[in-house]
C-alpha cells in the first residue's frame, strides 16, 4: 500500500492507498481486485478485501455503493453491510472500522483530523468533485466535532492530465460554471478536445475548504498498469470489465 506522509504523521490512525498487487484474482482482475460490482468471482473479491482489512488490523472494512454523487454518511457500529447505502464518501469516529472507497481512475481522497479521532474517505470522480462530495465529507466530519482547520486531506492515485482526454461539452461545462476552471485543461492532439487535470481540480476544491493541509500523492493510475486498474485503459483496449483498487483509513485503539 501507498501511504500519505501527512496522514502517516497523525497518531492513532492507519491508512493506505492500496494497489492491484497482492491479491488472489486472475486474468484482467489480477490480482487485488476489491470491486464487488465487477464480474470477478465474488468470494475471491471478498477474500481480497479481507487481505486489506488484515493489513490494516481492522475488525471491519466498509465501502458504500458508489454512484458518482455528493452524498456522504457517518459509519457507526453496529453496521449491516448486506445492502450498503448509496453514497460516495464515508466518515467515522468509531475505532477499528476501516472506511474505504473503490476507484479505477477516479480520485480517492482520505481525510483525518489532526488528533486522529475523526476520519473520512471520498470517491471524487469529476461528477462528485463538481457536485460537492469533498465538501460533504468535511461537513460530516464537522458534524462529528472536527474543525476544518484541523483536517488533513490526501489525494491518492488517480488518472492524470496526460491521460484524461475529454470532449468539448465536458470543457464547456466546467468553464461555464467558472471561467477559472480553464486552467485545468490543456490542448489535446485531437481537434476540439482537451486533456483534463482531475487531481488538480480536486486539489483546488480541497484548498478552498481551508483545511490544515492538502497532499497529492501524484501517481497516475492509467500510466502505471503494473500497480493500478484503470477504467479508461480498459475502455481503450476494448476489454469486457475492469478491477478496482481500494483506499482505506481507520482509527486504532
Amino acid at each position: 500500500m501507498i501511504r500519505s506522509q501527512s496522514l502517516a504523521n497523525i497518531k492513532g490512525i492507519r491508512h493506505g492507498f492500496f494497489t492491484r498487487e497482492g491479491g488472489s484474482s486472475a486474468g484482467i482482475y489480477a490480482s487485488l481486485n476489491t470491486g464487488l460490482g465487477s464480474d470477478d468471482d465474488r468470494q475471491t473479491v471478498i477474500g481480497n478485501r479481507q487481505k486489506i482489512a488484515d493489513a490494516l488490523g481492522a475488525e471491519m472494512l466498509v465501502t458504500p455503493y458508489q454512484y458518482h454523487s455528493a452524498d456522504a454518511f457517518v459509519v457507526r457500529k453496529p453496521v449491516d453491510w448486506s445492502e450498503p447505502p448509496k453514497a460516495d464518501a464515508t466518515v467515522t469516529q468509531d475505532k477499528q472500522i476501516a472506511i474505504a472507497i473503490n476507484t479505477a481512475d477516479c480520485t480517492p481522497v482520505l481525510f483525518a483530523s489532526r488528533n486522529g479521532d475523526i476520519v473520512g474517505a471520498a470517491h471524487a470522480g469529476w461528477k462528485g468533485a463538481v457536485g460537492g462530495v469533498l465538501e460533504s465529507t468535511v461537513l460530516q466530519m464537522e458534524e462529528l466535532g472536527a474543525e476544518r482547520v484541523e483536517i488533513y486531506a490526501a489525494i491518492g492515485p488517480t488518472i492524470s492530465l496526460a491521460n484524461y482526454e475529454v470532449g468539448p461539452e465536458f470543457h464547456r461545462r466546467f468553464v461555464d460554471e467558472d471561467a477559472n476552471n480553464g486552467r485545468f485543461f490543456a490542448p489535446s492532439t485531437r481537434d476540439g478536445h482537451y486533456m483534463f487535470d482531475l487531481p488538480g481540480f480536486v486539489a483546488m476544491r480541497l484548498e478552498q475548504l481551508d483545511l490544515a493541509g492538502v497532499e497529492n500523492i501524484d501517481i497516475c493510475t492509467y500510466a502505471d498498469e503494473d500497480r493500478f486498474f484503470s477504467y479508461r485503459r480498459t475502455t481503450h483496449r476494448g476489454e469486457p470489465d475492469y478491477g478496482r483498487q481500494l483506499s482505506a483509513i481507520m482509527i486504532t485503539e
